[in-house]
């Protein structure tokens, strides 16, 4: 396969994964710490397509850490960034069972507690995300400007976990942090996806 097909390959997963990932965290989950029991009772069935979304955007990670390990293979930080997108990928679907286990439970405090233990096992995957960011922004050869944002959002990825675990008031400041992983993150991941739709490979 050519690297114009990888790119565009990898250019599409990344899109699924946003508009997966747009659908499970702020509509599915954001409900779930709302109102837990509530979604549960009112709204399973929209739970249980967030589930699926969370899945998709954990299938679709692999496929992208496939396309970027291809495309390129040649520089010798590939391989331990891929490993690093894995990492993340896997972590997030173990994740996900926490929120199948509210499926069958008819308490709110329940509920709220195996999505709190879904946010926690997140971070940790977000952790790999972050330094695979980092990587590849170190990988990719251009442009430099998106290599740029995409280490700012791995290394905010990581202060991001960081900080949720050795910050007692983190609450107090989760509105700051969310606020730079976010802003680093958008431009970064969507202006790479962009690249890859459609200049990606054509060097080649």
């Amino acid at each position: 396969m050519n690297s114009r097909k990888l790119s565009i390959i990898t250019g599409v997963s990344y899109l699924v994964i946003f508009f997966a990932a747009i659908f499970a965290n702020f509509m599915m989950l954001e409900s779930l710490k709302q109102n837990p029991l509530e979604t549960i009772q009112q709204q399973r069935m929209m739970v249980s397509m967030g589930i699926m979304a969370f899945l998709i955007t954990a299938f679709f990670d692999v496929v992208v850490a496939w396309g970027l390990f291809k495309l390129y293979r040649e520089h010798y930080l590939t391989e331990l960034s891929t490993w690093l997108r894995i990492m993340h990928a896997a972590i997030m679907g173990l994740a996900v069972f926490a929120l199948v286990l509210t499926l069958n439970e008819y308490s709110g405090e329940t509920i709220a507690y195996y999505v709190d233990i879904f946010d926690i096992i997140w971070l940790i995957g977000l952790f790999f995300f972050g330094a695979h960011l980092i990587l590849l922004a170190k990988i990719l050869p251009k442009p430099k400007w998106i290599a740029v944002f995409l280490a700012l959002a791995g290394v905010m990825y990581i202060a991001d976990t960081t900080a949720h675990f050795v910050l007692p008031n983190y609450d107090a400041v989760a509105g700051i942090f969310l606020a730079l992983v976010a802003i680093p993150s958008i431009f970064g991941e969507m202006a790479f996806t962009v690249w890859l739709l459609i200049k990606g490979g054509k060097d080649s």
